[in-house]
């Protein structure tokens, strides 16, 4: 059996603190969550359920953050935060619960969990698995997302502000390739 190519950096490890540009890419690379309108992307459903799930990370796992982003009509580019600081290395105390205890502390120590940072290839899968689940739920039984995505460990600000050029601008440059994709030459 042939052996994938390894897409992420050997020894690396994508749930320590940084900035990490994004890019996944529906199956077949059909334009499934709407269309650009004068250099603007146009949500449909499907691409509001990427939008709301998308945003839902930050939400769900305290310390992601995304930072700029855009759904295209067939693919998604993000610059995605783990920030580890504010959950501890790796790991972090969360309290369930603020009763008392007989010790005086406040809080009952027995009662707090660990929190463990995933990955970012982990961070990806539970967004493109909810993701299609709820897409799935509204009628596209179809749909699916390409297997793995692109990443890229922003390294440096000159970097990230040429990520965050190339993410604002991809709507506009969406729509010059299409209007020379229909020039007769």
């Amino acid at each position: 059996m042939l052996q994938r190519k390894r897409n992420r950096l050997k020894e690396f490890d994508y749930s320590q603190t940084g900035y990490y540009f994004i890019t996944i890419c529906t199956d077949g690379m059909i334009e499934y969550f709407g269309n650009i309108q004068n250099s603007e992307m146009q949500l449909n459903t499907y691409g509001n359920i990427v939008l709301n799930k998308l945003k839902e990370l930050s939400n769900r796992y305290s310390y992601t953050e995304l930072d700029e982003f855009v759904i295209m009509p067939n693919h998604v580019h993000v610059i995605m935060i783990i920030d580890n600081f504010s959950v501890g290395v790796g790991t972090a105390l969360e309290p369930s619960d603020n009763k008392l205890n007989v010790n005086g502390t406040g809080r009952d120590l027995s009662l707090q969990k660990q929190i463990k940072t995933k990955s970012l290839s982990e961070l990806i899968g539970v967004f493109k698995t909810t993701s299609s689940k709820e897409i799935h739920q509204m009628g596209l039984i179809n749909f699916k997302w390409q297997r793995s995505f692109y990443d890229r460990v922003v390294r440096n600000e000159k970097e990230l502000y040429q990520i965050r050029k190339y993410i604002r601008q991809n709507p506009l440059k969406w729509e010059i390739e299409k209007d020379l994709d229909n020039l007769d030459i």
